[in-house]
C-alpha cells in the first residue's frame, strides 16, 4: 500500500481517525499501517506514502468492518513547506 512518490496535491499520505479504539485483532486488516489509539478515544491510521487509489481501498475497508470514520486528512509531502489551507463553505 505503501508508495514513496507524493501524490496529487503534494500529498505523501493521510491521517485517518476512526471513532473508538480499534483492537489489534484487527490490525492485519491494516496491512502493518500505524494505529494510534488516542486519549479521546479515537483511533489515529497513519498510511504514510499512501496514494488515492490506496485511500480509497483503506476506506472501503474501515466501511466493511462497520467502523464511524471521523476525518480523512492529507498528509503534506516532505518536498512541500506549504501547510494545507482548508475553506469552510
Amino acid at each position: 500500500m505503501n508508495h514513496p512518490n507524493a501524490g496529487p496535491g503534494g500529498t505523501s499520505g493521510y491521517e485517518i481517525r476512526i471513532q473508538g479504539h480499534i483492537s489489534d485483532r484487527w490490525s492485519d486488516w491494516f496491512e502493518g499501517l500505524t494505529l494510534v489509539h488516542e486519549a479521546d478515544g479515537t483511533t489515529l491510521i497513519s498510511c504514510p506514502g499512501l496514494d488515492q487509489a490506496a485511500l480509497h481501498g483503506l476506506l472501503a475497508k474501515v466501511r466493511d468492518l462497520g467502523l464511524a470514520l471521523v476525518s480523512v486528512i492529507p498528509t503534506p509531502s516532505s518536498n512541500d513547506t506549504t501547510p494545507f489551507q482548508r475553506s469552510i463553505p
